[in-house]
């Protein structure tokens, strides 16, 4: 009997996860707990609600992740971090969005990040209210001053989430907010955020991923052979990046016709194009479409008449994968040799970058 006390002691004190809810006017629905795995829901467990409450109950998480809430018949969701602990979720059936969360360290963390945004966001938004006020009075030196103000404010949020990531090492929620910015960032900056991560936080499953892109990137920055890849022209031929390599510069411009940035882009890579053309700028087009109708229709409709390749696998393009590319548009511009010189030039950053190199 001494021996079965000390197991049950033993198997009590493991870690787990316990999330409980006061939940007004709930009574009989079922709350569920899941997460995203790739392009996956997966349901963690799920209860309902008896006289206002509900509990679920799990085993150890590796460490603190993003989880949702979800109530089975009602709008709203509520994401928080779940980890190891007990969590209490407080909130109307109507309104889970709404939801206070206590009992997670990260999540905390999350919100006092979060009141900070929201006292920026709140200024920006009475700082909109005078604006239309001084537009409607026709207060031109009104309209000025608070247009400064509001470009200064627009950087404000930004600067705090790159705080978060700089002072915040040992918070797990330091690579999620890396990971929203480092489509700005080349890859020796988003190592050394890593590289300052308590072992813990690096070796969680978001951090892992970022360290797996900056591999990646170092093989595409600056400086380096652009690699070499096998794609389908729309009537299905495959061509190779390396057969069009040679000319005196190459754009290697992956796009797609659902990115509106990318179309607006468009008209400036065709007016380089035409002028610079025949005098060795050429341009290689990628496309991130799901289907081929869409995709010519986008570049008889945009006039792109260089050479197109896509395997229509839209975010799993194996081309995209191969360049770290996770946003568009985004371009690579490659030397007679194969070399990238530059990255992501756009208008008349392009035009005189091509300018520049063709010695106009």
């Amino acid at each position: 009997m001494f021996a079965v006390i000390l197991l049950v002691a033993a198997c009590s004190s493991e870690p787990q996860y316990v999330v409980t809810g006061n939940i007004t006017d709930g009574d009989s629905v079922t709350v569920v707990l899941q997460k995203r795995v790739g392009a996956e829901t997966v349901i963690l467990d799920s209860a309902m609600i008896l006289n206002g409450k509900f509990s679920i109950k799990g085993g150890a998480v590796d460490y603190p992740e993003q989880v949702m809430l979800i109530a089975r018949g009602k709008r709203g969701t509520k994401t928080f971090y779940l980890e190891n602990s007990k969590i209490s979720i407080t909130a109307h059936i109507d309104s889970l969005v709404k939801a206070v969360v206590t009992g997670s360290v990260t999540e905390d963390e999350v919100q006092t990040l979060a009141a900070s945004v929201k006292t920026i966001n709140d200024s920006n938004q009475a700082l909109n209210a005078e604006y239309k006020v001084a537009y409607d009075a026709g207060d031109t030196v009104k309209m000025k001053e608070l247009r400064t103000q509001m470009i200064a404010n627009s950087g404000k949020v930004p600067e705090l989430n790159l705080e978060f990531v700089k002072t915040k090492t040992s918070s797990f929620h330091a690579p999620v907010l890396l990971r929203s910015m480092a489509h700005r960032m080349d890859a020796d900056e988003i190592d050394g955020y890593l590289k300052a991560f308590t072992p813990e936080v690096a070796a969680s499953k978001t951090a892992t991923e970022l360290a797996e892109r900056v591999v990646i990137l170092k093989t595409v920055a600056i400086g380096q052979k652009a690699p070499d890849f096998t794609l389908n022209d729309p009537d299905g031929n495959p061509i190779s990046l390396y057969s069009k390599v040679g000319a005196k510069l190459l754009l290697v411009d992956f796009w797609a016709a659902w990115c509106q940035p990318c179309r607006l882009e468009n008209p400036h890579i065709v007016a380089v194009f035409q002028e610079f053309h025949d005098k060795g700028f050429d341009v290689f087009g990628v496309s991130l479409d799901r289907t081929k109708e869409d995709w010519v229709k986008a570049i008889a409709d945009d006039k792109l008449t260089w050479t197109h390749v896509s395997d229509l696998q839209y975010w799993s393009s194996a081309a995209a994968k191969q360049y770290a590319v996770n946003s568009i548009p985004a371009s690579f511009l490659l030397d007679e040799n194969g070399i990238i010189i530059a990255r992501n030039l756009r208008g008349d950053d392009l035009k005189n970058k091509v300018k520049e190199v063709l010695g106009q």
